[in-house]
């Protein structure tokens, strides 16, 4: 039987080893120290039974990820969203809105409140106070200057909340509501006004529409990206442009189609109030209302565009990014 001659140096510190029981430097014993990397030596050269032994991997397969990056399938996803979900969604309510239960069914539950809700805010940008229905918006006869103050200060503190915070969009839309309402209760004449507001209807279908479909660019740290609001606003901001961009897309290709008549419990439609009561032409109802979705959709195409590059950029940013 054969016994391993000790090692030259220590097994802890590697200083030079003495002609004694234990190491001048660290103190330790030589022999506990030797017995203890033997026991380490062998339980790593022979793994638990239970354990099953991995087969070794053919040389010629690439080498296998060791860890997951949470952030990067994050933005990979992000990406696909941005590429696929306002295109879709616009594609899926055209072709519901095509179909008469379709049709029917997003009018019911989506698009009227964006239609009414259009109304209510043309209304309040004006200096009129209005409360949004189904079907219909009460609308006061007569402008009230006690409201636009209070509006004005509401937009204000937007505003204000938007520079304290530093948040681009917010300040931007407070900025911009605030010179509307300018314009719309100081420069805006009374019969302008409820013209504008008649026009409301099916033009805040399409702005609003477009709005609520730009949340889906929402930041990841924001509510809306957190509690998956933004895929119900896109929903329901897709049925509603589609729903105004089809009735006046038909109408110009056949004036038969524009949506002249009376509405039970209602009254005129917006289109007979705007061509009987404010003078407006059959053309002039096509073209303002088309012009409108055209710009619409020009500024939904930019942000698209621009949504998708931001996406792609982040994705590039990330050290393991494939965009």
């Amino acid at each position: 039987m054969s016994t391993e001659s000790p090692s030259s140096s220590c097994p802890r510190c590697g200083a030079p080893r003495a002609p004694a029981p234990e190491c001048p430097r660290c103190g330790i014993y030589y022999a506990k120290a030797e017995a203890r990397a033997a026991q380490a030596a062998a339980t790593v050269a022979a793994p638990p039974a239970f354990l099953p032994l991995e087969p070794e991997r053919p040389p010629h397969l690439p080498a296998e990820a060791l860890t997951w990056n949470e952030d990067a399938e994050d933005a990979q996803l992000e990406l696909k969203i941005r590429l696929f979900a306002i295109p879709a969604a616009l594609l899926l309510t055209w072709v519901l809105h095509s179909t008469g239960m379709g049709h029917s069914l997003l009018r019911i539950f989506l698009s009227m409140w964006i239609h009414e809700l259009g109304h209510a805010v043309t209304a309040w940008l004006t200096g009129y106070t209005a409360f949004p229905g189904p079907w219909a918006t009460s609308i006061a006869e007569v402008r009230s200057p006690s409201f636009s103050v209070l509006l004005a200060a509401g937009l204000g503190a937007l505003t204000y909340r938007g520079w304290k915070l530093r948040h681009r969009p917010t300040l931007i839309a407070g900025i911009t509501l605030l010179c509307l309402q300018l314009v719309g209760t100081v420069l805006v004449r009374g019969g302008m006004a409820r013209s504008f507001i008649t026009f409301g209807g099916d033009g805040g279908c399409l702005v609003l529409g477009t709005l609520l479909m730009l949340t889906l660019y929402a930041g990841k740290d924001s509510s809306l990206h957190r509690g998956w609001l933004r895929w119900g606003f896109l929903v329901i901001g897709a049925a509603a442009f589609t729903d105004a961009f089809k009735v006046w897309w038909d109408s110009w290709r056949d004036r038969g189609e524009i949506p002249f008549g009376r509405i039970e419990g209602v009254g005129l439609s917006d289109a007979s109030r705007l061509t009987e009561w404010f003078g407006w032409s059959a053309d002039s109802l096509i073209s303002r209302y088309l012009g409108l979705a055209w710009i619409c959709l020009a500024v939904l195409a930019i942000l698209y565009v621009a949504g998708v590059l931001r996406a792609r950029a982040a994705l590039r940013a990330r050290p393991d990014g494939t965009g």
